[in-house]
Protein backbone atom coordinates (compact mmCIF):
# COMPACT_ATOMS: atom_id res chain seq x y z
CA UNK A 1 0.00 0.00 0.00
CA UNK A 2 1.87 3.60 -0.81
CA UNK A 3 1.05 5.76 1.80
CA UNK A 4 1.96 8.79 0.36
CA UNK A 5 2.37 10.51 -3.19
CA UNK A 6 4.97 12.92 -2.53
CA UNK A 7 7.81 12.26 0.33
CA UNK A 8 9.00 16.02 0.04
CA UNK A 9 5.90 18.10 -0.10
CA UNK A 10 7.75 21.32 0.25
CA UNK A 11 8.93 20.32 -3.50
CA UNK A 12 6.03 21.38 -4.78
CA UNK A 13 4.38 23.79 -1.99
CA UNK A 14 6.41 26.14 0.44
CA UNK A 15 5.77 29.16 2.51
CA UNK A 16 8.39 32.11 2.20
CA UNK A 17 8.26 34.50 5.21
CA UNK A 18 10.37 38.11 5.30
CA UNK A 19 11.45 41.53 6.58
CA UNK A 20 10.89 43.99 4.29
CA UNK A 21 14.20 46.20 3.88
CA UNK A 22 12.83 48.91 1.60
CA UNK A 23 15.81 47.82 -1.33
CA UNK A 24 14.64 49.11 -4.70
CA UNK A 25 15.23 45.19 -5.82
CA UNK A 26 15.05 42.45 -4.13
CA UNK A 27 15.24 38.38 -4.45
CA UNK A 28 12.96 36.15 -2.18
CA UNK A 29 14.85 32.75 -2.31
CA UNK A 30 14.47 30.04 -0.12
CA UNK A 31 11.47 28.47 -1.62
CA UNK A 32 13.14 25.56 -3.08
CA UNK A 33 12.23 25.46 -6.12
CA UNK A 34 10.74 28.06 -8.98
CA UNK A 35 7.32 28.89 -8.22
CA UNK A 36 4.60 29.25 -11.07
CA UNK A 37 2.16 31.31 -8.35
CA UNK A 38 3.24 33.30 -5.95
CA UNK A 39 0.47 34.61 -3.34
CA UNK A 40 1.54 37.34 -1.20
CA UNK A 41 0.16 38.80 1.63
CA UNK A 42 1.76 42.22 3.94
CA UNK A 43 0.94 40.53 7.49
CA UNK A 44 1.68 43.13 9.74
CA UNK A 45 1.17 47.13 10.82
CA UNK A 46 -2.04 48.27 8.48
CA UNK A 47 -4.15 46.86 5.82
CA UNK A 48 -2.75 46.29 2.53
CA UNK A 49 -4.57 43.96 -0.76
CA UNK A 50 -3.45 40.55 -1.32
CA UNK A 51 -0.85 40.10 -4.43
CA UNK A 52 -1.26 37.32 -6.98
CA UNK A 53 1.13 36.44 -9.71
CA UNK A 54 1.82 33.63 -11.96
CA UNK A 55 3.95 32.21 -15.10
CA UNK A 56 0.67 31.85 -17.58
CA UNK A 57 0.29 35.41 -17.12
CA UNK A 58 3.51 36.30 -16.72
CA UNK A 59 5.13 39.05 -14.21
CA UNK A 60 5.94 41.29 -17.57
CA UNK A 61 4.39 44.55 -16.35
CA UNK A 62 3.62 43.25 -12.76
CA UNK A 63 0.56 41.64 -13.69
CA UNK A 64 -1.32 41.18 -10.54
CA UNK A 65 -4.47 40.34 -9.42
CA UNK A 66 -6.01 40.26 -5.80
CA UNK A 67 -7.85 37.73 -4.25
CA UNK A 68 -9.50 40.09 -2.00
CA UNK A 69 -11.40 42.59 -4.74
CA UNK A 70 -13.15 42.15 -7.54
CA UNK A 71 -11.12 44.46 -9.84
CA UNK A 72 -9.33 43.56 -13.03
CA UNK A 73 -5.84 42.85 -13.47
CA UNK A 74 -3.37 45.46 -12.58
CA UNK A 75 -0.11 46.43 -14.64
CA UNK A 76 2.56 48.43 -13.08
CA UNK A 77 5.51 48.08 -15.39
CA UNK A 78 7.44 45.90 -12.98
CA UNK A 79 7.54 49.06 -10.51
CA UNK A 80 7.36 47.52 -6.71
CA UNK A 81 5.93 44.39 -7.92
CA UNK A 82 7.23 40.60 -8.02
CA UNK A 83 9.32 40.90 -11.62
CA UNK A 84 10.13 37.56 -12.57
CA UNK A 85 10.08 33.44 -11.00
CA UNK A 86 13.91 32.21 -9.96
CA UNK A 87 14.84 29.30 -9.15
CA UNK A 88 14.52 29.45 -5.46
CA UNK A 89 12.09 31.96 -5.25
CA UNK A 90 10.69 35.42 -6.83
CA UNK A 91 12.69 38.84 -7.58
CA UNK A 92 11.20 42.18 -6.13
CA UNK A 93 11.72 44.67 -9.01
CA UNK A 94 12.59 48.54 -8.77
CA UNK A 95 9.84 50.66 -6.73
CA UNK A 96 10.26 53.16 -9.81
CA UNK A 97 7.26 55.26 -9.45
CA UNK A 98 5.15 53.38 -7.68
CA UNK A 99 5.99 53.71 -3.85
CA UNK A 100 2.50 53.33 -2.89
CA UNK A 101 2.49 49.60 -4.36
CA UNK A 102 5.94 48.93 -2.99
CA UNK A 103 3.86 48.36 0.38
CA UNK A 104 2.62 44.66 -1.35
CA UNK A 105 6.14 43.43 -0.83
CA UNK A 106 8.96 45.21 0.66
CA UNK A 107 8.13 48.12 3.13
CA UNK A 108 11.03 48.47 5.96
CA UNK A 109 10.07 46.70 8.97
CA UNK A 110 7.06 45.23 8.04
CA UNK A 111 6.69 41.26 7.71
CA UNK A 112 5.09 39.61 4.55
CA UNK A 113 4.01 35.40 3.81
CA UNK A 114 4.32 34.68 0.59
CA UNK A 115 2.74 30.58 -0.35
CA UNK A 116 4.44 29.42 -3.51
CA UNK A 117 3.20 26.24 -5.72
CA UNK A 118 5.39 24.58 -8.33
CA UNK A 119 3.76 23.98 -12.16
CA UNK A 120 5.71 22.91 -14.72
CA UNK A 121 8.02 26.37 -15.05
CA UNK A 122 6.06 27.38 -18.16
CA UNK A 123 2.99 28.15 -20.17
CA UNK A 124 2.05 25.38 -22.46
CA UNK A 125 -0.97 24.92 -25.44
CA UNK A 126 -3.68 22.57 -24.63
CA UNK A 127 -6.80 21.31 -27.03
CA UNK A 128 -7.80 18.91 -24.42
CA UNK A 129 -10.63 21.04 -24.61
CA UNK A 130 -13.23 22.15 -27.47
CA UNK A 131 -11.26 25.70 -27.03
CA UNK A 132 -7.49 25.81 -26.79
CA UNK A 133 -6.10 27.09 -23.27
CA UNK A 134 -2.43 28.00 -22.05
CA UNK A 135 -1.37 25.09 -18.80
CA UNK A 136 1.43 25.17 -16.95
CA UNK A 137 0.92 21.85 -14.71
CA UNK A 138 2.54 19.34 -12.34
CA UNK A 139 0.61 16.15 -12.53
CA UNK A 140 3.15 15.19 -9.54
CA UNK A 141 1.43 17.38 -7.29
CA UNK A 142 -2.06 17.74 -8.57
CA UNK A 143 -1.93 21.47 -9.29
CA UNK A 144 -1.99 23.83 -12.75
CA UNK A 145 -2.20 27.16 -13.62
CA UNK A 146 -4.65 27.59 -16.78
CA UNK A 147 -5.44 31.13 -18.88
CA UNK A 148 -8.10 30.78 -21.60
CA UNK A 149 -10.36 33.26 -23.21
CA UNK A 150 -13.87 33.10 -22.86
CA UNK A 151 -16.17 31.51 -25.52
CA UNK A 152 -19.17 31.15 -24.06
CA UNK A 153 -20.64 27.29 -23.05
CA UNK A 154 -17.56 25.10 -23.65
CA UNK A 155 -15.17 23.68 -22.00
CA UNK A 156 -11.32 24.12 -21.80
CA UNK A 157 -8.24 21.31 -20.94
CA UNK A 158 -6.31 21.82 -17.42
CA UNK A 159 -3.12 18.88 -17.71
CA UNK A 160 -3.70 17.98 -14.50
CA UNK A 161 -4.18 13.93 -16.03
CA UNK A 162 -6.67 13.64 -12.92
CA UNK A 163 -10.08 15.49 -12.18
CA UNK A 164 -9.76 18.28 -10.23
CA UNK A 165 -10.96 18.46 -6.51
CA UNK A 166 -11.12 22.73 -6.32
CA UNK A 167 -10.88 25.08 -9.43
CA UNK A 168 -10.27 28.87 -8.56
CA UNK A 169 -10.84 31.18 -11.43
CA UNK A 170 -10.81 35.22 -12.10
CA UNK A 171 -11.56 36.99 -14.87
CA UNK A 172 -8.76 39.55 -15.04
CA UNK A 173 -10.67 42.19 -16.88
CA UNK A 174 -13.51 44.45 -15.32
CA UNK A 175 -16.79 45.44 -17.07
CA UNK A 176 -20.47 45.83 -16.22
CA UNK A 177 -20.96 41.50 -15.68
CA UNK A 178 -19.84 39.74 -12.58
CA UNK A 179 -16.11 40.33 -11.75
CA UNK A 180 -15.94 38.02 -8.66
CA UNK A 181 -13.86 35.39 -7.85
CA UNK A 182 -15.35 32.06 -8.69
CA UNK A 183 -14.64 28.92 -6.61
CA UNK A 184 -15.53 25.20 -7.86
CA UNK A 185 -15.24 22.52 -4.43
CA UNK A 186 -16.40 19.30 -5.52
CA UNK A 187 -17.74 18.43 -1.72
CA UNK A 188 -20.22 21.33 -1.88
CA UNK A 189 -20.74 21.82 -5.92
CA UNK A 190 -21.82 19.50 -8.42
CA UNK A 191 -20.36 20.21 -11.67
CA UNK A 192 -23.58 19.37 -14.19
CA UNK A 193 -25.61 20.80 -17.09
CA UNK A 194 -27.98 22.61 -15.06
CA UNK A 195 -25.60 23.72 -12.24
CA UNK A 196 -25.61 27.37 -11.21
CA UNK A 197 -23.50 27.07 -7.57
CA UNK A 198 -20.32 28.50 -6.55
CA UNK A 199 -18.39 30.07 -3.73
CA UNK A 200 -17.15 33.77 -4.14
CA UNK A 201 -13.20 34.61 -2.86
CA UNK A 202 -13.43 38.19 -2.61
CA UNK A 203 -16.80 37.73 -0.52
CA UNK A 204 -17.80 36.00 3.01
CA UNK A 205 -20.96 34.44 1.45
CA UNK A 206 -22.63 31.15 1.76
CA UNK A 207 -22.48 29.10 -1.42
CA UNK A 208 -24.75 30.99 -3.99
CA UNK A 209 -26.19 31.13 -7.19
CA UNK A 210 -25.64 33.84 -9.67
CA UNK A 211 -28.94 34.17 -11.38
CA UNK A 212 -30.26 31.67 -14.42
CA UNK A 213 -26.73 31.18 -15.75
CA UNK A 214 -24.87 28.28 -15.80
CA UNK A 215 -21.77 28.07 -14.06
CA UNK A 216 -19.40 24.45 -14.14
CA UNK A 217 -21.14 21.70 -16.49
CA UNK A 218 -18.45 19.26 -16.24
CA UNK A 219 -15.28 18.38 -14.88
CA UNK A 220 -13.35 14.93 -15.97
CA UNK A 221 -9.75 14.23 -16.06
CA UNK A 222 -8.58 16.09 -18.87
CA UNK A 223 -10.99 19.17 -19.22
CA UNK A 224 -13.51 21.38 -17.10
CA UNK A 225 -16.40 22.97 -19.02
CA UNK A 226 -18.04 26.24 -18.49
CA UNK A 227 -21.66 27.31 -18.74
CA UNK A 228 -23.11 30.76 -19.93
CA UNK A 229 -22.39 32.66 -16.28
CA UNK A 230 -19.77 35.84 -17.63
CA UNK A 231 -18.24 35.52 -13.75
CA UNK A 232 -15.86 32.43 -15.86
CA UNK A 233 -17.15 32.11 -19.46
CA UNK A 234 -17.44 35.78 -21.01
CA UNK A 235 -17.26 36.04 -24.24
CA UNK A 236 -13.33 37.50 -25.58
CA UNK A 237 -12.49 38.09 -22.09
CA UNK A 238 -9.75 36.54 -20.45
CA UNK A 239 -9.36 34.62 -17.64
CA UNK A 240 -7.03 32.43 -15.35
CA UNK A 241 -7.96 29.26 -13.50
CA UNK A 242 -5.88 27.56 -10.84
CA UNK A 243 -6.52 23.85 -10.72
CA UNK A 244 -6.17 21.39 -7.71
CA UNK A 245 -6.16 17.66 -7.91
CA UNK A 246 -5.35 15.27 -3.87
CA UNK A 247 -2.74 14.00 -3.92
CA UNK A 248 -2.16 11.06 -1.34
CA UNK A 249 0.10 12.43 1.75
CA UNK A 250 0.17 15.99 0.06
CA UNK A 251 -3.01 17.55 -0.33
CA UNK A 252 -6.71 17.37 0.61
CA UNK A 253 -9.98 19.26 -0.62
CA UNK A 254 -12.36 18.02 2.14
CA UNK A 255 -15.41 18.87 4.02
CA UNK A 256 -16.45 18.59 7.74
CA UNK A 257 -19.29 19.81 10.08
CA UNK A 258 -18.01 21.93 13.33
CA UNK A 259 -19.39 20.77 16.55
CA UNK A 260 -19.90 24.35 18.33
CA UNK A 261 -17.57 23.26 21.22
CA UNK A 262 -14.48 23.84 22.73
CA UNK A 263 -13.39 20.30 22.14
CA UNK A 264 -13.79 20.75 18.46
CA UNK A 265 -14.05 19.19 15.07
CA UNK A 266 -11.05 16.70 14.28
CA UNK A 267 -10.31 16.93 10.61
CA UNK A 268 -8.19 13.80 9.00
CA UNK A 269 -5.95 14.85 6.42
CA UNK A 270 -3.23 12.06 6.05
CA UNK A 271 -0.55 14.41 6.45
CA UNK A 272 0.88 17.29 8.71
CA UNK A 273 -0.45 20.43 7.63
CA UNK A 274 1.58 23.39 6.51
CA UNK A 275 -1.00 25.60 5.03
CA UNK A 276 -4.83 25.38 5.25
CA UNK A 277 -7.74 27.49 3.58
CA UNK A 278 -10.94 27.04 5.61
CA UNK A 279 -14.14 28.39 4.33
CA UNK A 280 -18.00 27.73 6.07
CA UNK A 281 -20.37 27.53 3.38
CA UNK A 282 -24.26 27.27 4.86
CA UNK A 283 -23.31 31.05 6.44
CA UNK A 284 -21.23 33.63 5.91
CA UNK A 285 -18.21 33.34 7.20
CA UNK A 286 -14.46 34.93 5.67
CA UNK A 287 -11.83 32.68 4.12
CA UNK A 288 -9.82 31.79 6.79
CA UNK A 289 -5.73 31.33 5.85
CA UNK A 290 -3.77 29.32 8.36
CA UNK A 291 0.21 28.91 7.85
CA UNK A 292 2.53 26.45 10.01
CA UNK A 293 5.76 28.68 9.29
CA UNK A 294 3.51 31.60 10.88
CA UNK A 295 3.22 30.24 14.06
CA UNK A 296 4.78 27.15 14.86
CA UNK A 297 3.70 25.63 17.71
CA UNK A 298 -0.06 24.73 19.35
CA UNK A 299 -2.59 26.09 19.81
CA UNK A 300 -2.90 28.06 16.63
CA UNK A 301 -4.51 31.61 16.63
CA UNK A 302 -2.74 33.86 13.91
CA UNK A 303 -4.71 33.94 10.25
CA UNK A 304 -5.20 36.27 7.94
CA UNK A 305 -8.22 36.24 5.59
CA UNK A 306 -8.20 35.51 1.28
CA UNK A 307 -11.44 38.16 1.27
CA UNK A 308 -9.91 41.25 3.26
CA UNK A 309 -7.53 43.31 3.59
CA UNK A 310 -6.85 43.17 7.09
CA UNK A 311 -3.23 42.32 9.12
CA UNK A 312 -2.91 39.06 10.08
CA UNK A 313 -4.24 38.96 13.56
CA UNK A 314 -4.68 36.50 16.48
CA UNK A 315 -7.98 36.13 18.08
CA UNK A 316 -8.30 33.55 20.98
CA UNK A 317 -11.22 32.06 19.58
CA UNK A 318 -9.57 30.88 16.69
CA UNK A 319 -7.22 28.26 18.45
CA UNK A 320 -6.80 25.51 16.16
CA UNK A 321 -4.42 22.58 16.76
CA UNK A 322 -2.17 21.13 13.69
CA UNK A 323 -1.68 17.22 13.96
CA UNK A 324 0.89 14.92 12.32
CA UNK A 325 -1.97 13.52 10.09
CA UNK A 326 -4.59 16.41 10.65
CA UNK A 327 -6.16 19.47 12.76
CA UNK A 328 -8.65 20.00 15.44
CA UNK A 329 -10.03 22.91 16.89
CA UNK A 330 -10.07 24.14 20.46
CA UNK A 331 -12.87 26.38 20.00
CA UNK A 332 -16.18 27.36 19.27
CA UNK A 333 -15.70 30.31 17.05
CA UNK A 334 -18.22 30.56 13.92
CA UNK A 335 -14.96 30.83 11.28
CA UNK A 336 -14.04 27.71 11.88
CA UNK A 337 -16.09 25.34 14.74
CA UNK A 338 -19.83 26.80 14.75
CA UNK A 339 -22.64 24.38 14.27
CA UNK A 340 -22.31 24.24 10.60
CA UNK A 341 -20.77 23.40 7.42
CA UNK A 342 -16.92 23.85 6.00
CA UNK A 343 -14.79 23.10 3.24
CA UNK A 344 -11.24 23.06 3.31
CA UNK A 345 -7.94 23.32 1.29
CA UNK A 346 -4.76 21.59 3.08
CA UNK A 347 -1.26 21.35 1.52
CA UNK A 348 1.56 19.51 3.53
CA UNK A 349 4.70 19.66 5.49
CA UNK A 350 5.21 15.75 5.77
CA UNK A 351 3.22 12.84 4.94
CA UNK A 352 1.50 11.08 8.30
CA UNK A 353 3.72 8.10 6.94
CA UNK A 354 6.54 8.17 4.11
CA UNK A 355 6.54 5.81 1.14
CA UNK A 356 9.22 3.82 3.36
CA UNK A 357 6.75 3.62 5.98
CA UNK A 358 8.38 6.18 8.53
CA UNK A 359 5.73 8.02 10.46
CA UNK A 360 6.21 11.92 11.22
CA UNK A 361 5.41 13.72 14.58
CA UNK A 362 3.10 16.46 15.28
CA UNK A 363 4.11 19.77 15.59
Amino acid sequence: MAYTDIDKPSDYFNTKIWTGDGDTASNKTGVGFKPDWTWIKKRTNDVEDHALFDSVRGVASAKLLNSNANGGEETHGNNGYVSGFLSDGFSVATNGSNSEKWEYLNTTNDTYVSWNWKGSGSASANSDGSTASSVSANTTAGFSVVGYTGAGATTYGHGLGATPNVIIIKKRTSDSGNNNWFVYHDKVITAGGSNKSFLTLNETGATTANGSATTFTSVSSTTFGVGTDDIISESSHTFIAYCFAEKKGYSKFGIYSGNNANDGAYVFTGFKPAFIIIKRTDSADDWKMVSKKVEVHNPMNQSVKANTNAAEAAESDHALDLLSNGFKFRENNAAFNAAGTYVYMAWAQEPFVTSEGLPTTAL
